[in-house]
C-alpha cells in the first residue's frame, strides 16, 4: 500500500458520521437568454465564445480561426483538422510545443463564461499546455449559474474535471496583465 492510500485508509477508518449531499434549494438568476449571457460573459473573460451555424463545417471554421497551424490536438472523432492525437503520445511531456488543443467540454455557466471540462484524454495537460484552447459545447448544456452547473455535476462520475473561463491570466501589484501564465493564452468556445 502506498503511502497516500494507507492515509486515506487511516482517515476512512476514523472518519466519524457520513453525511449526504444537501438537499436545498438555491435561488439563482436565470437569465432571458442564457446562450447570449454566456457568449457576453466568455468575452468579459478574456475569451470569445461563437455559435456554429447550420449547415457550418466546424474543422472550417477552426481553420478560419487559427490557419494552419504545425501542431493541432484532438481526440475528437469530428475533428479532422487535428495533426495528432493526444492519446498517442507516450510521455505528457511530449504534449509541449502544442499550438492548439481541441475539447469538449460538458457543461457551460452563462454567468461566469466557465465550461466544465472532464478529464477524456489520456494526459490532463493538454488542457493547460497548448498555446490556445477550442473547446466544444453543446448549446443545450449551457446553464445560468455555477449552482446549476454543480447541481448536474454531482451525478457524473469521473476523475479530473476543471472548470475553465477565458485564455490564462494572471497580473502583479503593478497591474501589468500576462495571459498564458498557466494555460493558454487564447480561449474559444464552439457552441455546437
Amino acid at each position: 500500500m502506498s503511502s497516500k492510500e494507507d492515509i486515506l485508509a487511516k482517515i476512512r477508518k476514523n472518519t466519524g458520521k457520513k453525511y449526504d449531499f444537501p438537499t436545498w434549494k438555491v435561488n439563482t438568476i436565470k437569465y432571458p437568454d442564457t446562450l447570449q449571457q454566456f457568449i457576453k460573459a466568455s468575452a468579459i473573460t478574456g475569451g470569445e465564445a461563437v455559435l456554429l451555424e447550420k449547415g457550418q463545417d466546424i474543422n472550417e471554421l477552426i481553420k478560419q480561426r487559427y490557419g494552419n497551424l504545425p501542431r493541432i490536438a484532438s481526440n475528437l472523432p469530428e475533428i479532422t483538422c487535428a495533426t495528432f492525437n493526444p492519446d498517442e503520445v507516450e510521455r505528457p511531456q511530449e504534449l509541449n510545443g502544442t499550438d492548439l488543443a481541441i475539447v469538449r467540454g460538458e457543461i457551460g455557466v452563462a454567468e461566469n463564461g466557465c465550461v466544465w471540462i472532464p478529464q477524456t484524454v489520456k494526459y490532463k495537460s493538454i488542457y493547460f499546455i497548448s498555446e490556445a484552447l477550442v473547446i466544444l459545447l453543446d448549446r443545450k448544456n449551457v446553464v445560468d449559474t455555477m449552482a446549476d452547473a454543480y447541481a448536474r455535476i454531482k451525478d457524473i462520475p469521473y476523475n479530473f474535471a476543471t472548470f475553465i473561463s477565458g485564455p490564462s491570466k494572471t497580473a502583479d501589484i503593478e497591474s501589468a496583465l500576462v495571459k498564458g501564465a498557466h494555460g493558454a493564452r487564447e480561449a474559444l468556445v464552439i457552441l455546437t
